[in-house]
């Protein structure tokens, strides 16, 4: 194990990932039951809500920055709404750019943005979006995801950055975090025009739902998942419109620490957005359904020869997917472990964020 002190924050670099320092939870039922139980609620068919143009995001505005509100088109012909950052001191040259999503159920008003902002600080150019379906960006029905379709959404980023006249096209790096991390690599295994990506706190949302934590959920428990989703096809189709899960972060005490965590975050004003689906909202109940059947990573050597680094906190409950990811990736690939560190906590702790460590790494890998 190799330490570095990037921004005076000690970084373990693991070669190999260590199962036997896992200490998750172990959740009962399928992976799905981290979605909330079955419910039958219906929530209104909304569309996107019209861009804000106030400054809403959690995060305080950095005067090192210039922000301006974009919309973009995903292949699907799905207006994403995302928010630009450009340096301040940019004068006229095309700079290194990265686009920027999560964390699932999250929007660009939360970590992403901040994620954007900061690598904006370090001279990138950098696109945090909402995901189709989310926040201000376009589709209908209203927060459902979708393996395909939000991997598509990293890379209609890539379009947007590749046009823009302050960006040069052939210098673009991707930021995943959360289950967009498990996104991120996914779209930069297929997208060749990307020239670096970090998952930051990731999850493989695809493993989770079908296998449960820890992949501890049996064949007869995912068979029965899968049935109840089915049949909720009818249900919808018969209403017209989807049953949403029960309002996601509420505690009802006796939860896991992790859950507790996310609560801290999506539900206090530390983090609390309206518009995200973690914040109170929720996704539609057969939002699952096609993740249980198409595992992300499943192309990650593909990848290289183009570098993977991957970024988890010492004390997350899901650290594991950043260990296996490591371990199925081919190099070069780098693991960075934030001793202390929970999931949640590299949101949005700049303290623990090890930002120096991906501004070098993009500004080697991005480098003219």
């Amino acid at each position: 194990m190799n330490r570095n002190t990037d921004s005076g924050i000690e970084l373990h670099h693991l070669d190999a990932p260590n199962a036997g320092r896992r200490n998750l939870l172990k959740l009962t039922g399928a992976g799905v039951a981290a979605f909330g139980a079955a419910s039958f609620l219906k929530t209104p068919n909304a569309k996107a809500q019209n861009m804000s143009q106030e400054w809403d995001k959690v995060f305080p505005k950095s005067e090192k920055v210039d922000h301006q509100k974009v919309t973009f088109r995903n292949r699907y012909g799905i207006t994403l709404a995302g928010d630009l950052y450009l340096p301040k001191d940019r004068a006229n040259d095309r700079l290194p750019a990265i686009v920027v999503s999560g964390p699932f159920g999250a929007v660009k008003e939360q970590s992403s943005g901040l994620y954007a902002q900061t690598m904006a600080e370090r001279g990138f150019v950098t696109l945090a979006f909402d995901p189709s379906y989310t926040g201000e960006s376009g589709g209908e029905p209203r927060n459902v995801a979708s393996p395909d379709i939000n991997t598509e959404d990293f890379m209609a980023g890539v379009d947007y950055l590749g046009l823009h006249a302050s960006v040069d096209r052939e210098r673009i790096g991707v930021i995943g975090i959360c289950g967009w991390g498990g996104m991120a690599l996914n779209a930069v295994a297929a997208d060749k025009r990307v020239k670096a990506v970090v998952a930051s706190t990731m999850y493989d949302m695809t493993r989770v739902m079908s296998k449960g934590y820890n992949d501890s959920v049996a064949l007869e428990q995912r068979t029965q998942t899968l049935e109840r989703l089915s049949r909720q096809r009818w249900e919808d189709a018969a209403n017209g419109a989807p049953a949403y899960q029960p309002p996601y972060n509420d505690l009802h005490g006796g939860e896991a620490q992790f859950l507790v965590d996310y609560h801290d975050y999506y539900r206090t004003p530390r983090g609390y957005h309206p518009r995200a689906v973690n914040s109170g909202n929720a996704w539609t109940q057969t939002t699952p359904l096609s993740f249980m059947n198409m595992p992300l990573l499943t192309y990650i050597k593909e990848i290289s020869p183009r570098p993977v680094l991957l970024v988890h906190g010492e004390k997350a409950d899901s650290r594991y997917f950043s260990e296996t990811a490591y371990a199925a990736a081919a190099e070069p690939k780098e693991l960075v472990i934030i001793p202390g560190a929970s999931h949640v906590d590299l949101y949005d702790r700049p303290d623990l964020i090890p930002f120096d460590k991906l501004a070098s790494f993009f500004g080697q890998h991005l480098a003219a």
